[in-house]
C-alpha cells in the first residue's frame, strides 16, 4: 500500500476514457481515473467569490491534485475500505487485555492523505497547512473536503470531529489543556496525530440531551479531576485519542444534578499520562448500513479519567458549538455526494447510447439530469454561504452569528435529505451496473442516508431553525442578507419581482411558525425547506451575476420554479418567459466558468 504522496498516481488502465478510444467506445462507459475537479468547472468559477484572490491562486494546484486523487486512487482505496470494514480485538494473543481496532491499510492510507498530506483537520487552526502562512478560512477547507468526500465519506466523520473538537477545546478549554493537546490535534506528522471523537448518544438520550444518564464524579486522584461512569451507545471513531463527552455532574451528597443544567462537557483521553489505557471499554462495533470504512462502537465508561471543559452545567451549550460545526460538515458531505452522483450521471448520459442516440439527447433524460442538478447546485452554494457566515462570525462581525446560526441547520436539514434522492436517482442512470458494488453508486446511496440522522434527525434540525429564529433573531438578518445579495444582481424585472415575493413569503411562513410556539412546530419542516430553497436560489442568482453566467442564472430561477412556486401537476411543464434572461458580464473581471457551463443549456 503506498505511503508517500509521490505514489498517489492513478494506474494507466484507469486513465480518462478519452485517452483510450477503445474504452470510450465500450457500451459500459467508465470515467474512473478522471479528475473530479476538472469535471466540475463551476467549482473553479465560484471559489473566487468566497476566497481571496491570493488564497485561491495558492490553493488551485492543491484543488487540482485533490480532484485527480479523488477521481482515481482515493476512489479505489475507498472501495476497498468499504468492503473491508474495521474489526475489534479485545485481547492480545498472550492474553493481555488490550483493545485494538484493526483498520484496513486502504483506510489508513486515506487517513494519511486527509490528515497528513492535506491537513484537512488542521487547516482552520494553524498556519503552515499546504504552505499557507495563516489559518485558512472555512471555505478553503470545505472546498478540499468537498472533493475528498466524493471518493470517501466515512473518514470525513473523524476529520470533522477532530476539527470540531479542536475548535471547542480552544474556545472553552482551560489554557493549560489547550497547550497540552493542540499540537497533536493539529499536526500533519501522521504518527504524532491525535484524532478526535464525540461521545454523546445514549440508549435513552439521543437528541434529548437532558436525559443523559452518564455520571461525572469528582475525584482529585483522577487525572483531570473527574471520573465518568456510564454507557455511550453510538460512538464513531471510538479509538480516537481524545473525545468530548457529555455527563451529568453529581452534588456533594452523590445525587445527580437534574435536567439540562446538570449536564457538563468533559475531555476524555484514550491513554493516560503514564501510558496506561484509560478506564473505558469498547463493547462492540456497529454493523452499519453505510460509512462501513470507519468504526463506530458502543463504549462503557468505568470510572474513566476526564477533564471538565468550560463551565459546569453548560455542557450542552458548549457541545452545541461542536455540533453546529459538525452539522455544517454534514452539509458539505451531502453536497459532495450529490456532486459525485451528478458527475457520474452526466458522464453516462453523454457517453452511453441507446436506440441510436446519446442518453443526454433524450428529453426525459435531460429532465432527470435537471432534477439532479438543482439540489446539487443548491447544496454547494449553501456550503459556501454558510462557510462565509462562519468566517465572519468568528471574526466578530455584526449580524454574522445569527446568520450562521440559521444557515447551519438549514443546510443540515435539506441538503442531507436531498442527497438521499439524488444519489438514488443517479444510480438509475447507470442502470443495472449502478446496483453492483463494484461501482461507486451503492456506496453513495448507503452513505447518503447517514446525514439525516447524525448530529440531529430531520425533525430535530428543522425545529432548530425555529429555535434560531426565536432565540437569536436570525430571521430578519437572513432576510436582510438575501435582499442585499439581490440588490446589485442584474435580472429581468419579472424575475426580480418573483424573487422578492418568494423571500417575503418564506420569511412570513417561518415567522408564523416561530411566533406560534409549540403550535407552530408542525410547520418547522415546511418553513425550513422554504427558507433553504429561497436562500439557495437567491445566492445562486447572486453568483450568476458576479461571474456573468446565464446558465447559473437559469438554474437559480429554476430552483424557484421547481421547488418553491406553486404548480399544477396536470398542466405540463411550461416554463415562465422570464427564465434565462441575459446576465451582464461582471465589470470586475471575475473568473468565468470554463467550457460549456456558461451556455443557457444547463447540460
Amino acid at each position: 500500500m503506498p505511503t508517500s504522496a509521490a505514489r498517489h498516481t492513478a494506474p494507466a488502465t484507469a486513465a480518462h476514457p478519452a485517452a483510450h478510444p477503445e474504452i470510450a467506445a465500450h457500451p459500459v462507459p467508465d470515467r474512473h481515473g478522471a479528475s473530479l475537479f476538472a469535471a466540475d468547472p463551476d467549482l473553479r468559477a465560484l471559489l473566487p467569490l468566497y476566497l481571496s484572490a491570493d488564497l485561491f491562486n495558492h490553493l488551485l494546484p492543491h484543488l487540482e491534485r485533490m480532484g485527480a486523487l479523488a477521481g482515481g486512487v482515493l476512489d479505489e482505496l475507498a472501495n476497498v475500505a468499504d468492503h473491508e470494514p474495521p474489526t475489534l480485538s479485545h485481547r492480545t494473543r498472550t492474553g493481555l487485555d488490550a483493545q485494538r481496532i484493526h483498520k484496513h491499510p486502504a483506510y489508513v492510507e486515506l487517513e494519511r492523505v486527509a490528515f497528513s498530506e492535506f491537513g484537512l483537520a488542521a487547516a482552520s487552526h494553524r498556519a503552515g497547512v499546504l504552505g499557507w502562512d495563516k489559518p485558512m478560512p472555512p471555505a478553503a477547507k470545505y472546498a478540499l473536503t468537498y472533493l475528498f468526500v466524493q471518493a470517501e465519506f466515512g473518514l470525513c466523520c473523524p476529520l470533522s470531529m477532530t476539527d470540531s473538537l479542536t475548535r471547542t477545546l480552544r474556545k472553552f478549554g482551560d489554557p493549560a489543556l489547550v497547550d497540552r493537546f493542540l499540537p497533536n490535534l493539529t499536526t500533519q506528522v501522521f504518527d504524532d496525530l491525535y484524532q478526535g471523537a464525540m461521545f454523546m448518544t445514549e440508549q435513552g438520550a439521543g437528541s434529548d440531551v437532558a436525559a443523559t444518564a452518564t455520571r461525572a464524579i469528582r475525584d482529585e486522584r483522577a487525572e483531570g479531576g473527574w471520573r465518568l461512569v456510564g454507557d455511550k451507545w453510538f460512538c464513531s471513531n471510538p479509538d480516537a485519542a481524545l473525545a468530548m463527552v457529555l455527563a451529568r455532574m453529581e452534588e456533594a451528597d452523590g445525587t445527580a444534578v437534574a435536567g439540562i443544567k446538570g449536564v457538563s462537557l468533559f475531555l476524555l483521553p484514550r491513554t493516560l499520562a503514564d501510558g496506561s489505557a484509560n478506564h473505558y471499554r469498547i463493547i462492540r462495533l456497529k454493523d452499519k448500513l453505510g460509512t462501513r470504512s470507519m468504526a463506530s462502537g458502543e463504549i462503557r465508561l468505568e470510572g474513566a479519567h476526564a477533564w471538565l471543559v468550560g463551565e459546569p452545567g453548560r455542557g450542552f451549550v458548549q457541545m452545541a458549538d461542536m455540533i453546529n460545526n459538525s452539522r455544517l460538515s454534514n452539509g458539505v458531505r451531502a453536497a459532495g455526494l450529490m456532486r459525485r452522483a451528478l458527475t457520474e450521471g452526466q458522464f453516462i448520459a453523454r457517453e452511453r447510447q441507446a436506440f441510436g442516440k446519446r442518453l443526454v439527447d433524450m428529453p426525459l433524460m435531460r429532465r432527470q439530469l435537471l432534477k439532479l442538478t438543482l439540489p446539487t447546485e443548491q447544496a454547494r452554494t449553501m456550503v459556501f454561504q454558510t462557510a462565509e457566515a462562519l468566517r465572519r462570525a468568528d471574526a466578530g462581525e455584526a449580524d454574522a452569528y445569527p446568520l450562521m446560526r440559521i444557515l447551519t441547520p438549514l443546510i443540515k436539514f435539506r441538503a442531507c435529505r436531498d442527497a438521499r434522492k439524488v444519489t438514488g436517482d443517479a444510480m438509475e442512470i447507470r442502470g443495472g451496473c449502478g446496483y453492483i458494488e463494484e461501482w461507486s453508486d451503492p456506496r453513495l446511496v448507503r452513505d447518503a442516508h447517514l446525514g439525516s440522522i447524525w448530529e440531529g434527525t430531520s425533525n430535530i434540525v428543522a425545529l432548530d431553525v425555529l429555535r434560531a429564529i426565536r432565540r437569536e433573531g436570525s430571521l430578519p438578518v437572513l432576510q436582510g442578507h438575501l435582499q442585499a445579495l439581490l440588490q446589485d444582481t442584474p435580472m429581468h424585472a419579472t424575475a426580480r419581482a418573483t424573487f422578492d415575493l418568494a423571500i417575503a413569503n418564506a420569511v412570513a411562513l417561518a415567522g408564523r411558525a416561530a411566533e406560534a410556539g409549540a403550535d407552530g412546530d408542525v410547520l418547522a419542516r415546511q418553513a425550513a425547506s422554504a427558507l433553504y430553497h429561497v436562500t439557495s436560489a437567491v445566492a445562486m442568482a447572486w453568483e450568476a451575476g458576479r461571474i456573468g453566467s446565464v446558465r447559473r442564472m437559469r438554474l437559480a430561477q429554476l430552483v424557484l420554479v421547481h421547488r418553491v412556486l406553486p404548480q399544477d401537476p396536470l398542466a405540463g411543464n411550461a416554463e415562465p418567459a422570464w427564465l434565462a434572461d441575459a446576465v451582464t458580464p461582471p465589470a470586475d473581471g471575475a473568473v468565468r466558468p470554463a467550457g460549456d457551463v456558461d451556455q443557457v443549456n444547463v447540460f
